[in-house]
C-alpha cells in the first residue's frame, strides 16, 4: 500500500484518526472537541479543523440513520481536515457530503486547489469503499476498472472545499487531500451505526 496516492499518509491517517475517534468515545467527548483539546497549541491544525467543522455544521442534527465524522492530517507541507456525512442504504455505505478544509500556505490559484482536493477526496473514498487487491493461484484478480472500481458520478458525494488564508510557506496540494477521506468516512459510519471498522476497504460485515 506504500505506493498508493499520498504514499504512507493514506493508511497512517486512517489508523491514527480512527484510533483518536475511539479515544474520544472512551473519554465520552465529542470527536471534534477532543481533537481541539489535543491540538490546542497547533494553530494551523486548529485552523483547518475549526473551518471544516464550522462549514459542515458540526453539532447540528442530521436525518435519522446518518452520521458525521471528522479527521485531520498533515502531509506534504499542508494541513487538511475532512468532515464526511454518511448513511447505510441497502447494506452499503453511502457518502452524501464531504467538507474539506486546507491550509497549504501561500497559493496562487484557488481553483486548482479545489480541483485537487475534490479529486483526492473521490480517490480516497473509492479506496475506502471499493478497492481491494486479491490473488488467486498467484495471479492478481483485479486487472482493470471493472474489477478495481472508482467511484462513479452517481456515487459521488457533494464535495465542498474551503481554503485557509495563510502567509506560511507553500505546501503540496496534489496528494494531501487523500489521507483524511477514509477515516472521516469510517468515523461517520460509527456515528451512524455505532460500529467501528478497523480495516479497508470498509465492509459492514467486519464492523465491530
Amino acid at each position: 500500500m506504500q505506493w498508493l496516492r499520498s504514499v504512507g499518509h493514506s493508511h497512517t491517517a486512517f489508523a491514527v484518526e480512527c484510533f483518536i475517534d475511539e479515544l474520544a468515545g472512551l473519554a465520552q467527548k465529542d470527536p471534534y472537541q477532543f481533537r481541539r483539546d489535543l491540538l490546542s497549541k497547533q494553530p494551523r491544525y486548529l485552523g483547518v479543523l475549526d473551518l471544516a467543522a464550522q462549514k459542515s455544521g458540526w453539532g447540528k442534527p442530521l436525518p435519522k440513520g446518518m452520521g458525521r465524522g471528522i479527521a485531520v492530517h498533515f502531509a506534504f507541507g499542508s494541513y487538511l481536515a475532512h468532515v464526511a456525512e454518511v448513511s447505510v442504504m441497502d447494506g452499503k455505505v453511502k457518502v452524501h457530503r464531504m467538507v474539506c478544509a486546507v491550509d497549504c500556505g501561500q497559493y496562487v490559484n484557488p481553483g486548482i486547489i479545489s480541483a485537487q482536493i475534490e479529486g483526492a477526496a473521490i480517490f480516497g473514498a473509492s479506496a475506502a469503499l471499493f478497492q481491494e487487491l486479491t490473488f488467486e493461484n498467484g495471479r492478481l484478480q483485479q486487472t482493470n476498472f471493472n474489477t478495481f472500481p472508482v467511484m462513479r458520478m452517481n456515487e459521488c458525494p457533494v464535495i465542498e472545499t474551503y481554503i485557509v488564508e495563510s502567509k506560511e510557506k507553500s505546501g503540496g496540494i496534489g496528494e494531501p487531500g487523500v489521507p483524511c477521506a477514509a477515516p472521516a468516512i469510517a468515523n461517520a459510519l460509527f456515528a451512524a451505526t455505532g460500529k467501528r471498522v478497523q480495516r479497508l476497504p470498509i465492509r459492514l460485515s467486519e464492523a465491530v
